[in-house]
């Protein structure tokens, strides 16, 4: 890697803080390092444990085989879920064929399918706020029996609602989503059908909001806002949408080689976060990728403290103390 020219002017680098890996993408990543310690290779994960290629290539490497569907799974072999939770259907398929499993939904998401249960039981219809095919909106419906939620996206959405029951309604929310969206939504929806029920406690989860928060704090500072995180990783998107909004141009990047010199070209300040699923190995490589062009000047700007841990399934406890 080439030094930056000395001469070029120094490029200012504010680094949102929180930013990269929550505790549910930790934990998640860790129960398929330690099922790998713990069976040996090969571990099946159903689905893409986390959405970062970086993360899924370096447990592939350690053997760690990806699958779309428990058909790919032979038997004999154990499989993993992946943190975006699965429908009902994925584990009991999963003990009728007796496979051992061990499910790495982050518990926040657990937490929206009981709330679904329990407003189920209740004889609530759900409106659900998500984004259509997102795995973890699958997972969230595949707890129910169909037609028990509905899906919205947008304020326009909420107009088009014609429930059955409109006085028997109940909300929830992908845990990804974007903080202010999600407001004017929940909004619509309390101004249409003002007995609807609410969550108990936010479903839009503390990494997500801190993140936002992070950029919402740095953004109008900068003159561009680098996110690091994958293109079909929601809540990397959701920043790059809050950083727009804030009036910042902001680019989705993957790693450090993605980092066109020419986007620097007359950048001032420049700022740097990353998606719940971005690990910092790869926000050190933007950020030298960037000092490759022009000098660096770092500072981090802080905005809340994370401490959230969250316990293993039952079976890899032992293993990990």
């Amino acid at each position: 890697m080439t030094a930056a020219d000395p001469a070029a002017a120094p490029i200012r680098l504010l680094l949102a803080a929180p930013r990269g890996f929550c505790a549910g993408v930790d934990r998640a990543i860790r129960i398929v390092e330690l099922s790998l310690e713990r069976f040996g290779p090969p571990v099946y994960v159903r689905h893409e444990i986390v959405h970062n290629k970086y993360v899924v290539d370096t447990l592939k490497a350690q053997g760690a085989i990806f699958v779309e569907t428990l058909d790919d799974v032979p038997d004999g072999v154990p499989v993993v879920f992946s943190a975006h939770g699965v429908p009902k259907a994925v584990p009991a398929k999963a003990e009728a064929r007796g496979l051992t499993y061990f499910d790495a939904t982050c518990p926040l998401v657990s937490k929206v399918h009981r709330q679904a249960e329990r407003n189920f039981e209740a004889g609530r219809h759900i409106i659900f706020v998500g984004h259509a095919g997102h795995p973890e909106v699958i997972g969230t419906f595949g707890q129910l029996p169909p037609g028990a939620m509905t899906l919205v996206e947008t304020v326009e959405d909420v107009a088009g609602l014609n429930p059955e029951n409109p006085e028997n309604l109940a909300f929830l929310t992908q845990t990804t989503l974007s903080v202010d969206d999600t407001a004017a939504i929940v909004a619509a929806l309390q101004a249409r059908f003002p007995g609807i029920v609410a969550p108990k406690g936010e479903d839009i989860c503390y990494a997500t909001s801190n993140r936002q928060a992070a950029v919402k704090a740095i953004a109008e500072q900068c003159d561009l806002m680098l996110v690091i995180g994958a293109s079909n990783s929601s809540n990397s998107l959701r920043l790059v949408e809050v950083a727009e909004r804030s009036g910042t141009p902001a680019r989705l990047v993957q790693r450090g080689s993605d980092v066109d010199p020419a986007w620097l070209d007359g950048v001032r300040t420049l700022g740097v976060t990353a998606g719940a699923s971005a690990p910092e190995i790869l926000v050190r490589e933007v950020i030298a990728a960037v000092a490759t062009v022009r000098p660096v000047e770092e500072e981090q700007v802080t905005t809340a403290e994370e401490h959230m841990i969250f316990k293993l399934p039952r079976g890899l406890e032992v293993t990990a103390a």
